[in-house]
């Protein structure tokens, strides 16, 4: 799969976060704000593993249509790797 730069942008921005996050630790900044950018970062990455798997199935249905292949297993492959990724 090629990765696209919206996605790549989002994982940097993510590292930002993280980063940030450490910044507050060391700082020793209040639990509840660590928490809630440790809960920002988490949202963050669900969602980028929500686009990155959505748009490969996607790709891959397209290919297995134009190749007049069975979609049912990239199907469950999909949902499996979302339901391991909770």
């Amino acid at each position: 799969m090629k990765y696209d730069k919206n996605q790549i942008n989002r994982l940097k921005r993510l590292q930002g976060q993280l980063n940030g996050i450490l910044k507050m630790m060391e700082e020793d900044k209040e639990c509840k704000d660590v928490v809630t950018q440790l809960s920002a970062s988490r949202s963050g990455i669900e969602r980028l593993i929500g686009v990155i798997v959505s748009e490969n199935l996607a790709q891959c249905v397209k290919d297995s249509v134009k190749n007049e292949t069975d979609t049912d297993d990239l199907v469950k492959e999909a949902v499996n790797l979302l339901i391991k990724s909770r």
